[in-house]
């Protein structure tokens, strides 16, 4: 029996983080910047995506690129993150709380990718 992607503790703080941005989104200070709305809902769905689509090929050389995909999503939510902060569309407490929790879904996804190429080295 193989581990489903929605039951990976990566997976289920990802989709929180994800909710999270999208309710960030719907702030009024937010309605004009489409553009910037779009890429950031994008990058953020960028990461909870390539977890579960490189789960499913059944390879541990192939889920570790998409978690580097995804870790990179990670990257591209902060930066973006740090724009809507320096034109001051969001405030000094919903930035640090977002890049925190941002940047230990990295870290996670880092520590996840470490543990599946130790575990493909210990199969050779």
């Amino acid at each position: 029996m193989t581990v489903s992607f929605e039951s990976f503790p990566i997976y289920k703080k990802s989709i929180s983080f994800t909710v999270a941005i999208f309710k960030l989104l719907d702030n009024e200070n937010l309605q004009k910047e489409f553009s910037l709305k779009d890429q950031i809902k994008r990058a953020v769905l960028s990461i909870t995506n390539n977890i579960a689509e490189g789960s499913e090929y059944g390879s541990n050389k192939q889920f570790i690129r998409f978690l580097w995909i995804s870790k990179g999503s990670c990257a591209e939510v902060r930066n973006m993150l740090f724009v809507l902060y320096s034109l001051e569309k969001i405030n000094d407490e919903t930035f640090n709380a977002l890049n925190t929790e941002c940047l230990d879904i990295a870290k996670e996804i880092y520590h996840f990718i470490k543990y599946l190429e130790r575990s493909n080295s210990g199969s050779k």
